[in-house]
């Protein structure tokens, strides 16, 4: 059952606009005597005032309920003296405190009682902070609609008076507004414009506030990281200005981050230290929010009653504020404990409680949630029908909130924190299949798999074919390449360091100016997408049907194999052209377990590999292996399956057979992406050139080829066999060197010498450099063919890449690292990419999204399909599947895929290379045809 855990969402606290005292304009005369008195009520009215602002400004609970009485002082001695103005103010300060006190409704009838006052008087900065205030009220209550009409009464005024403080905190609301809705791309810009114009101010109070916020959209898609790292640039900002509010809220979002990242006890201890803070400034509703978060840890922990103790506490503080987001989320909680203690009937009566809460203020995550649990209740009281019902009302909500997030990398994090809702689904769906066989479920469940995977990628693939950067300011697209080569210097510079001696602080100081960068790409590209005419325009496609893939993606001779990994059982769908079939195969674990046995073997020139993966087989592929014949596969993967090589499985039948003797393999994201790659290249003409090398960069000052020296014509095996297992490199953790890869010479002339020389292009040595990789040129060649090192970086994908020459003949450096954000921006209409390095298929494997790496950075450039690699693979061995493997296609006719496959085969049978160390790393990904 899902806990949610409730961030503390920082409401901008709006000081009272306080005027000197005196006349307002447009008084009428008065007597003599009537002035001496009205003179007397504002000299009162001052002094009241002044010590209502002075216990204001001490923030406790006791401090704001002893203000109260100076401010209605001041406000009937101004009424008396005729001082509209600032009795208008007095109200916005009872208001205000009201507010803060949470109670809204008092606060209400205050700041509607100043607003016609401060538009008589002609006060448009006390208007914007009364219209600013009555739509926090709304706001807290839920009605984002209405909390937003208010919020854009006064975002004009604020701006009219040149109120920058005061702009940036209206623009703050509208985000959290935004925010609450889901619409997260909406609140990240307004955070953003909010942000400059506090720090302009030196508003730190509203920076930390802001800083926060932002730290929240990050934290709800899936970014807890990067979350992290706002909390804690606000934390000292709120400490400094003595702000306690704003302090608790940001270590109450800090608990909730180590409480995601499953570090309990370090959550509590931040959960705690936000609550003393919240109880001693009477911040109800945030204490709530608090005891709330405190709860879910010790329901993760198992302490049930515990939990049930701090949720009881919780709900009655949300109800007394009016926030009906945190009672239906505390509902919630309390639940799913009495469904972990068996009380079915009372979990859901709270459910059901909970979810017209969620509803009435638009949460759609938190009835999505509560959504979900209904049906995990109805599931396990056989339920079944009324369960699918549920589910498929939250996977429609999850859908919308998936459209609303920021595209790119924060929708596809997004995503990744809502697949456990696409696998309850499945497995409901699977379960209906085997109870009813007959109608239709298992294409449903197949259809809510593709829904699940690679959306992302087939997001990117229709954004490559519509050219959402034509049309984009040219400052934008430049600033882009500014920040990519920033990036690359930086990791050039992280390279020099690891080469040599080097302290933590150091790297440290590397690793977040990376990240920072990073993160200004991430907002950079979003923006970009934003202004661009082609993706306003933008329809993306939806994941294809069973229909839908029978008829555009399979043929006669292709059957594709899609597989969901699940907790307590895992499936394949075996899908033709005009069937399909669905198998119940073991849970995840054992299925983990049997590919890292086998990857393990496989990986090292072991004489076992092909044996050790039988037990994989038994489990993966046995239960269809009747259907599978001689026809090509398509395996759709998940979890640990993308890093298994299918070529080297052992027939079930067959243990000394791989798979490879009896079918031609193709891996793919999901199977959607194929119709996508048709669609987008349905129309494309082949290229004029047949085929560029990149080959044998210099990667050492110290290479002879700087000074001239002739190159070593061959070398040992046994050093050669050593130098691509240094290809993938660590960075800043394990190899920091780039070895010449010798053999790549030998492997490249191979390859060109079956090309005319009018139709190749041969890029060795210096040549084989970032300039050559990324001339527009390089567009008129049917096939790239890259062979150096790889640098895979599971962690932050976008740093993956190929290192090309660090120097130019002379010995001086330059930038020879191509990496993924480089790849991207490519013009690369090729019909096939091969990246003959090490692990080049490989990348951060991102739930719900599979294999970040590489291959969608060429895919999307415009490249057909990609040969890639899935581990450090050996440099002799590697030259001798690609001269086989471009000989069958430049010389004998075949097919990208066949061609492998004949390659491969010829590996297998040949006593040298035999083991599938030698030749089973290397895939095909993308469209065979």
């Amino acid at each position: 059952m899902r806990k949610p855990r409730v961030c503390s969402v920082a409401v901008a606290i709006i000081a009272a606009c306080l005027c000197s005292a005196g006349e307002a304009a447009g008084t009428p005369p008065v007597t003599q005597k009537e002035r001496i008195a009205q003179q007397s009520d504002s000299g009162a009215a001052d002094a009241s005032l002044q010590r209502a602002i002075e216990l204001f400004q001490e923030g406790t609970a006791e401090s704001l309920r002893a203000a109260i009485p100076y401010f209605e002082e001041a406000a009937r001695f101004y009424e008396q003296a005729g001082n509209s103005a600032q009795q208008a103010l007095a109200q916005l300060g009872l208001g205000r405190v009201y507010d803060l006190l949470a109670k809204k409704q008092r606060a209400l009838e205050y700041y509607e009682q100043a607003l016609p006052l401060l538009r008589a008087v002609g006060d448009r900065p006390g208007e914007a902070v009364a219209l600013n205030n009555i739509g926090g009220i709304y706001d807290a209550w839920g009605e984002k609609r209405q909390a937003l009409e208010y919020y854009e009464r006064a975002l004009p005024l604020r701006r009219a008076v040149d109120d920058r403080g005061g702009e940036a905190r209206t623009l703050n609301n509208i985000g959290l507004v935004y925010d609450t809705l889901g619409e997260k791309q909406q609140a990240l810009e307004y955070y953003e414009r909010a942000l400059p114009l506090s720090r302009a101010v030196g508003d730190r109070r509203q920076e930390a506030t802001t800083l926060t916020n932002i730290g929240l959209v990050y934290s709800a898609l899936g970014e807890k990281r990067r979350a992290l790292e706002y909390y804690e640039r606000a934390l000292p900002l709120s400490r400094a200005v003595g702000d306690r509010r704003q302090e608790a809220r940001t270590l109450n979002n800090i608990g909730w981050v180590y409480d995601a990242l499953g570090e309990n006890q370090r959550a509590l201890e931040y959960y705690e230290q936000a609550l003393s803070l919240l109880q001693a400034v009477g911040d109800r509703r945030q204490e709530a929010t608090t005891l709330t978060n405190i709860g879910v840890v010790y329901s993760d922990l198992g302490e049930n009653r515990r939990a049930l103790e701090y949720y009881e506490r919780s709900l009655p503080l949300s109800r007394v504020v009016g926030d009906r987001s945190g009672e239906a989320l505390t509902l919630n909680n309390i639940g799913a404990v009495y469904s972990d203690l068996g009380e079915k009937q009372t979990a859901l009566e709270y459910y059901e409680r909970a979810l017209p809460l969620s509803r009435a203020v638009g949460d759609r995550s938190g009835e999505a949630t509560t959504l979900g649990n209904i049906a995990g209740l109805q599931r396990s009281q056989g339920q079944l029908t009324e369960a699918l019902a549920n589910m498929e009302r939250a996977i429609g909500l999850i859908e919308e909130l998936r459209s609303l997030a920021p595209s790119g990398e924060l929708r596809q994090t997004f995503f990744s924190t809502v697949q456990d809702r696409y696998q309850f689904y499945i497995e409901l769906l699977m379960q209906l299949h085997q109870q009813n066989p007959q109608k239709g479920y298992d294409a449903l469940a197949f259809y809510a798999s593709e829904r699940s995977r690679a959306r992302s990628l087939i997001e990117l693939l229709t954004e490559a074919g519509a050219d959402i950067r034509k049309g984009v300011d040219p400052e934008l697209l430049e600033k882009e390449r500014d920040l990519l080569r920033q990036l690359n210097e930086v990791e050039r510079r992280r390279h020099d360091l690891v080469s040599g001696n080097y302290s933590d602080a150091e790297l440290d100081a590397i690793n977040e100016q990376s990240r920072t960068l990073l993160a200004q790409l991430d907002q950079l590209e979003t923006r970009i997408r934003a202004v661009s005419p082609a993706y306003a325009n933008l329809q993306y496609p939806e994941p294809l049907t069973l229909e839908g893939i029978q008829n555009q993606v399979l043929d006669d001779e292709t059957i594709l194999l899609e597989y969901a990994l699940g907790e307590t059982e895992s499936y394949l769908w075996l899908v033709t052209q005009n069937s399909i079939t669905s198998y119940v195969l073991p849970p995840r674990k054992e299925i983990e377990t049997a590919v890292e046995n086998f990857r393990a073997s496989v990986t090292s020139d072991n004489t076992a590999g092909l044996s050790s993966g039988l037990p994989l087989s038994e489990m993966i592929l046995a239960p269809a292996a009747a259907q599978l014949g001689n026809k090509r596969l398509l395996i759709v993967g998940d979890g640990v399956l993308q890093y298994v090589p299918f070529v080297a499985l052992p027939l079930p039948d067959s243990p000394d057979t791989p798979l490879l003797v009896q079918n031609e393999i193709v891996t793919l994201s999901s199977a959607s992406t194929v119709a996508i790659q048709r669609q987008q290249l349905a129309n494309r003409s082949p290229a004029d050139k047949i085929l560029a090398v990149l080959a044998d960069p210099v990667f050492d000052p110290d290479d002879p080829r700087i000074t001239g020296t002739p190159q070593l014509a061959s070398a040992t095996l046994d050093e050669l066999a050593l130098e691509r297992a240094t290809r993938n490199l660590g960075l800043g953790e394990g190899g920091n060197s780039f070895p010449r890869l010798k053999f790549t010479r030998e492997e490249a002339e191979t390859i060109l010498a079956l090309v005319p020389e009018n139709q190749r292009l041969q890029a060795l040595d210096f040549q084989a450099s970032r300039e050559i990789a990324t001339d527009s040129d390089l567009a008129q060649y049917q096939i790239i063919h890259l062979a150096t090192h790889g640098l895979l970086d599971p962690k932050n994908p976008e740093l993956s890449g190929v290192v090309l020459s660090l120097f130019d003949e002379t010995g001086t450096p330059q930038n020879g690292f191509l990496r993924l954000g480089d790849i991207f921006n490519l013009n690369l209409p090729a019909e096939l990419v091969v990246l003959s390095a090490c692990q080049t298929g490989l990348g951060e494997n991102i739930s719900g999204e599979g294999l970040v790496g590489l291959t969608r950075g060429f895919m999307y450039a415009g490249s057909r399909r990609v040969v890639v690699s899935l581990w450090s693979v050996n440099d002799a061995s590697t030259s001798e599947v690609m001269a086989r493997f471009y000989q069958k296609m430049l010389e004998d006719g075949l097919d990208a895929v066949t061609a492998l496959r004949e390659a491969q085969l010829e590996m297998w049978n040949s006593q040298q290379w035999q083991s599938p160390y030698y030749w089973a790393a290397f895939t095909i990904q993308g469209d065979w045809q």
